[in-house]
């Protein structure tokens, strides 16, 4: 049974750690990440997850988030790791939470830990990003003008205020297709600080073509992890956990 919060209980050690990858979809991608984090958690309970605690008057949970996408963007690449006080078979961890989550955010996978230092091979994401009313054409140019420049500055609005950084240097490889419907362009976005979002990439193509988003985009992450020996491919982070378990 999952353990309830009591400050005067025993706080027993994680026994076990798992990576879950989960995915963000339809209708679902407008939850915030503290949306998610109340569902998750409630899931985690329904399902008798035997979870750790921290220490502390007030313990909570172990889970930990690892570079959340931001809302109103789909996902098939969210990461996250809890602690537990029991062995726990991570295929079966899979199918209850998949139980008792919403559809829409989906279990993909879970694998124990078996490594460390999980979120530095969190080094990329791939991104494909839909543009309906923007013809191929279009992108394309805007896409070859983006490329051929060293820097292209954008503006954000942070917590702390305005901020103006570069979005060019972290793009690492876009490609432009034709889809059903609209143009895509596929991306691959290095992670550095600030993060570089899809709609900052939208901003910097924006601001060297000069063209305009009038139809919301459609974003979906497609992967995230390390990047591979080609320099512009993302793998699955969770490869080093699986052959560790396999040794």
């Amino acid at each position: 049974m999952a353990r309830d919060r009591d400050p005067g209980r025993e706080i027993i050690p994680a026994v076990q750690k798992l990576r879950i990858q989960h995915a963000k979809r339809d209708r679902l991608r407008f939850t915030s990440h503290r949306d998610f984090q109340r569902a998750f958690e409630r899931a985690l309970k329904r399902a008798n997850v035997p979870m750790a605690y921290s220490a502390g008057f007030s313990p909570h949970p172990k889970i930990s988030y690892a570079n959340a996408a931001p809302t109103g963007v789909a996902s098939e690449a969210e990461y996250v790791e809890i602690g537990v006080v029991q062995q726990v078979d991570p295929d079966k961890l899979c199918e209850v939470l998949n139980e008792v989550l919403p559809p829409g955010l989906d279990i993909i996978c879970v694998v124990e830990a078996r490594t460390p230092d999980f979120v530095a091979r969190l080094e990329a994401s791939h991104w494909k990003i839909e543009l309906p009313g923007v013809s191929l054409e279009t992108l394309n140019s805007a896409v070859s003008g983006f490329l051929a420049l060293p820097e292209v500055l954008v503006e954000r609005m942070t917590k702390s205020g305005n901020r103006v950084f570069d979005a060019r240097t972290a793009v690492i490889r876009a490609e432009v297709e034709q889809g059903s419907d609209c143009a895509i362009l596929q991306v691959v976005v290095q992670h550095g600080v600030p993060t570089v979002r899809p709609d900052d990439v939208l901003a910097a193509l924006q601001k060297v073509a000069d063209f305009a988003i009038e139809i919301p985009p459609r974003v979906t992450r497609l992967s995230q992890g390390p990047l591979l020996a080609d320099g512009w491919s993302v793998g699955d982070p969770f490869t080093l956990d699986r052959e560790a378990t396999q040794a």
